[in-house]
């Protein structure tokens, strides 16, 4: 009976060891399985509908490729808070994020952090505000920019705006953040199609991509040249801070509004005729085409360069027809 009770105990040892054995097998096989890359998309203020429409494209995209790569997606409350936005590229860093795909809130001080991303391995992809090819060759960085050109984009919306004028007339020019290349380039559009219609910018101010500060600086340009026939803005946001000075100015429908991005509030404006324009980037895939580029990258089927990304017209009669 011991003898007998001896062989049952070995064959139960022996059964148990052959499932430890398997039940290893079983986790060294999950191991050696390829792991999805990590891709962080970090943008700005996501209290503006045109990143939060960015964020919420990019998390369809994720959904519908959810075994390819996983997605983390962040953003800064303030577009001038540059100090969060780079403690956020560190934090991925540290994470060990396979790519970084960023929407820069200032083009030159982003440069240093993201260069750090590259030298840990990180794939970094730039889109909607190109990085400052300057501070980017002192830095020896080179960063692909995925992106519209958004001085192609605002000059398309500033000769829309000029047929409404005259040749002589006055405008003003309500700028995004200085030191973005993005508002900059935005400026340069407007000054393009100006320039080619002869109409004079009678005053150009900065109001930080912002509602508030755009509302204020457009009622004091409206009291200081009352003889401006229309303000393009560099973006939504400041469009329609400018349309509610107009208003309370009582000069609607004597002072043409356009801007730039194509927000759900400034779509309705245009159809109210209350904004005469603004361009298309497709905020929707613009962090898609950042993301599907960086994944070609990590899997080396693309070299790092600047992919330009369509930007369209947006007048009343084509919201018409869409």
């Amino acid at each position: 009976m011991a003898r007998h009770g001896n062989s049952a105990a070995f064959l139960a040892l022996v059964l148990l060891a052959g499932f430890v054995a398997t039940s290893g097998c079983s986790r060294t096989d999950d191991s050696a399985a390829p792991e999805r890359p990590r891709i962080a998309l970090i943008m700005k203020s996501l209290a503006n509908e045109f990143f939060a429409t960015m964020a919420d494209g990019a998390k369809q995209h994720h959904a519908a490729h959810a075994g390819q790569y996983d997605l983390i997606v962040n953003g800064i409350k303030d577009e001038r808070d540059l100090n969060r936005q780079v403690a956020l590229v560190d934090e991925m860093i540290a994470a060990g994020v396979d790519a970084i795909v960023i929407a820069p809130a200032d083009s030159k001080a982003l440069v240093s952090v993201l260069k750090r991303a590259q030298q840990a391995g990180i794939v970094v992809v730039n889109i909607d505000n190109k990085l400052d090819e300057g501070v980017l060759a002192e830095a020896g960085a080179t960063v692909p920019f995925v992106g519209p050109d958004n001085r192609a984009g605002a000059k398309q919306v500033g000769v829309f705006l000029a047929t409404r004028l005259q040749a002589g007339d006055r405008v003003g020019v309500l700028e995004g953040i200085r030191t973005a290349f993005n508002g900059q380039q935005r400026k340069l559009g407007f000054e393009d199609a100006m320039s080619e219609a002869g109409i004079e910018i009678a005053d150009s101010q900065s109001a930080q991509w912002e509602m508030d500060q755009a509302n204020r600086i457009a009622a004091a340009m409206i009291s200081e040249h009352p003889e401006i026939k229309a303000l393009l803005c560099a973006n939504d946001s400041m469009a329609l801070g400018a349309l509610a000075a107009v208003k309370a100015a009582g000069r609607s429908g004597e002072i043409a509004i356009v801007g730039f991005d194509n927000i759900t509030a400034i779509r309705q404006a245009i159809r109210d005729g209350a904004v005469l324009a603004t361009a298309d980037q497709h905020a929707d895939q613009l962090a898609v085409f950042g993301i599907e580029y960086a994944l070609q990258i990590l899997q080396g089927e693309a070299a790092p360069a600047d992919r330009e990304t369509p930007v369209d017209l947006v007048t009343a009669e084509n919201l018409k027809e869409s």
